[in-house]
């Protein structure tokens, strides 16, 4: 029982012995000196509030301690553009690779993926034909050289493989395609004035070659 409620208790039973004594009487002495020492020390007039339940102590929010985001060192700058830079070079080197050079194979191997990446015939046939027409520069970029010979026949043979292989592939979707006239014309450019540099037998894949790029560009009978 709470402090507050004793209190009202007490006066409640003040006044039921009061009530209990006669009109016009005078309370018995006992009690008016009780009731004056509870009136003196304030027990029956002052009561004391109600205690409130105590509140948990509000803590300050936790501050969050945000890291500062790291800086690239100047040396991770320098490794990135270096390493961006050698790729570059790589790649250069790799598309000036002539037969023998160590990255040749590799060169090869980006045309073909190239070709089997297309998307239908007709792009296949083209991207063969570009091939075609980096085999004849490759070839003009061999002669004169001390080991000329295997490789040059060797370029010759892919030269005509890739071009056949392509103007067949264009002349299945495109028959008349004037992009295969206009190859024709290029090829026979490029490598009708080697003919005097090349040795016999490369000579007579040479012009083997001519004589059928010659067929593309005549007109149908």
């Amino acid at each position: 029982m709470s402090r507050a409620r004793m209190r009202r208790e007490r006066v409640l039973e003040h006044l039921a012995k009061l009530r209990r004594l006669p009109l016009g009487g005078s309370p018995e002495p006992a009690f008016r000196a009780r009731l004056r020492a509870d009136l003196v020390s304030g027990r029956l007039l002052v009561e004391e509030p109600a205690e409130e339940p105590a509140k948990e102590p509000v803590l300050p929010a936790a501050r969050t301690h945000r890291r500062p985001a790291p800086r690239r060192s100047l040396l991770s700058h320098v490794a990135t553009f270096g390493l961006a830079g050698a790729m570059m070079v790589a790649a250069f080197a790799t598309y000036q690779a002539v037969p023998g050079d160590s990255l040749y194979p590799l060169k090869r191997a980006a045309e073909s993926t190239l070709v089997r990446l297309s998307t239908d015939e007709a792009q296949r046939g083209e991207r063969e034909l570009v091939s075609a027409k980096t085999r004849a520069k490759e070839v003009a970029s061999l002669l004169g050289s001390s080991d000329d010979g295997p490789l040059v026949s060797k370029t010759l043979k892919d030269m005509e493989s890739s071009t056949r292989s392509g103007i067949s592939r264009l002349e299945r979707v495109e028959p008349r395609s004037p992009k295969i006239k206009k190859f024709a014309r290029d090829q026979k450019e490029t490598v009708e004035p080697l003919l005097d540099q090349l040795e016999e037998a490369q000579q007579a894949q040479a012009t083997g070659y001519l004589d059928y790029i010659e067929g593309l560009v005549a007109p149908p009978q």
